[in-house]
């Protein structure tokens, strides 16, 4: 997928500033542009069909892909997917999921992968207990999380490769909880810890991520994450999603709700759209966020009015036919208006106008400029012909 500049609205506010840190030949934060992931479903243990599914994210935009490494065998099997990756595809990059008592898996997969994402919930994972945390008890714990973080860090560090916190609400540790609440500033809070070790130990290649399924919840922590993490000098990017969004239109609307408010924020560098579906499906869904927003262009922006009684034709129909034929058009903005009426002043942005003149009669404007009048049945293969005119037609 071809994939232009960032064009960042003059009315957004300006993007946060944070660290760059690579991720194979993906820069994440910075000034880069807003990074696409998402994750197989495949069994890692399944070395072809894991690299049927991660080519095919791949060549649909997929920047980023994840992999699950539930068990040692599981983070053994990467290097495997690795090497046959680059020997029947190209390098992709890859992230590892490590979760339960991650140190010996994740410290494994790390020779394999390009980042390795840890849950400070579940890192260190034990059983919840009962009773009152003394200071003591908080300092053995965090102790205990330095000893089993060490040497992660150490390998990705001496490699040079990246490490997400990746917090989940619905996955806080029993101490966190007890300290801080199920609220926002607990899971903030889970995260700044382990990003404290990490500092401590020289380690600055960090992603975060503060993942929630209630929308209110994650805009919440993230804005509350930003302005905490900044106040104390540490600007690393943010990976964003609302997890477990569900499925079909409302799963779409959830996660554009949460990814989208926070990036018009300014708050975000890598994004997500976890779908109960096949993960192929997110993909046009974060591109379709960061279009929206002016903030990576990807495809064709089309402008349409509705429709109203003053439409001189049929502009549904009308409109598919124009993205039929020029769809495969990255970066133009193409308007189709129903009517004079409104159509000019609408489309002042577009590159290109089809509009309803009088009935039977099509406008086609280069941007502000009426070029040509055209009987209906020949709008759309008119417009062609001036796009390639312009110099600006491509082959599909």
């Amino acid at each position: 997928m071809q994939t232009l500049d960032p064009v960042t609205p003059a009315l957004l506010p300006s993007r946060r500033v944070t660290r760059p840190v690579q991720v194979g030949a993906v820069t994440i934060g910075g000034n880069a542009p807003v990074v696409v992931q998402s994750m197989i479903n495949e069994d890692t243990l399944d070395t072809p069909g894991a690299v049927a599914a991660i080519r095919a994210l791949h060549k649909a935009g997929c920047e980023l892909v994840r992999v699950t490494v539930p068990s040692l065998a599981h983070a053994r099997a990467l290097e495997r997917i690795r090497k046959t990756l680059e020997d029947t595809y190209q390098p992709v990059p890859l992230v590892a999921d490590v979760h339960h008592d991650g140190g010996p898996i994740a410290l494994e997969v790390a020779r394999h992968v390009d980042k390795v994402r840890i849950n400070p919930g579940l890192f260190v994972f034990r059983r919840a207990r009962l009773g009152d945390y003394t200071a003591e008890d908080i300092e053995r714990a965090r102790a205990q999380i330095r000893e089993e973080l060490k040497p992660l860090v150490d390998v990705l560090g001496t490699q040079d490769k990246a490490m997400r916190i990746g917090v989940n609400h619905g996955s806080l540790s029993e101490r966190m909880l007890y300290i801080h609440g199920d609220t926002p500033e607990g899971m903030v809070q889970s995260a700044v810890e382990f990003i404290e070790i990490c500092e401590q130990l020289g380690y600055y290649n960090l992603v975060i991520s503060l993942k929630a399924s209630r929308v209110p919840v994650m805009i919440a922590v993230y804005r509350l994450a930003a302005k905490l993490l900044d106040a104390r000098g540490m600007p690393y990017p943010f990976h964003l999603g609302v997890t477990e969004a569900g499925d079909g239109e409302y799963g779409r609307i959830k996660s554009t709700a949460g990814i989208a408010t926070l990036l018009a924020d300014g708050i975000g560098d890598t994004i997500r759209v976890s779908l109960t579906e096949d993960p192929l499906k997110e993909i046009p869904v974060c591109y379709g966020i960061l279009q929206a927003l002016g903030l990576r262009r990807t495809m064709v922006e089309y402008v349409a009015c509705p429709s109203c009684g003053r439409t001189l034709f049929n502009l549904e129909t009308v409109l598919h036919r124009v993205r039929e034929a020029t769809c495969h058009l990255t970066g133009l903005n193409i308007a189709v208006m129903g009517c004079i009426v409104n159509g000019p002043g609408e489309m002042a942005d577009a590159d290109y106008g089809y509009v309803g003149k009088t009935p039977g009669t099509i406008s086609l404007y280069r941007g502000r400029e009426e070029i040509k009048k055209v009987p209906e049945d020949r709008g759309v293969e008119e417009l062609v012909d001036l796009i390639k005119s312009d110099g600006r037609w491509v082959d599909p």
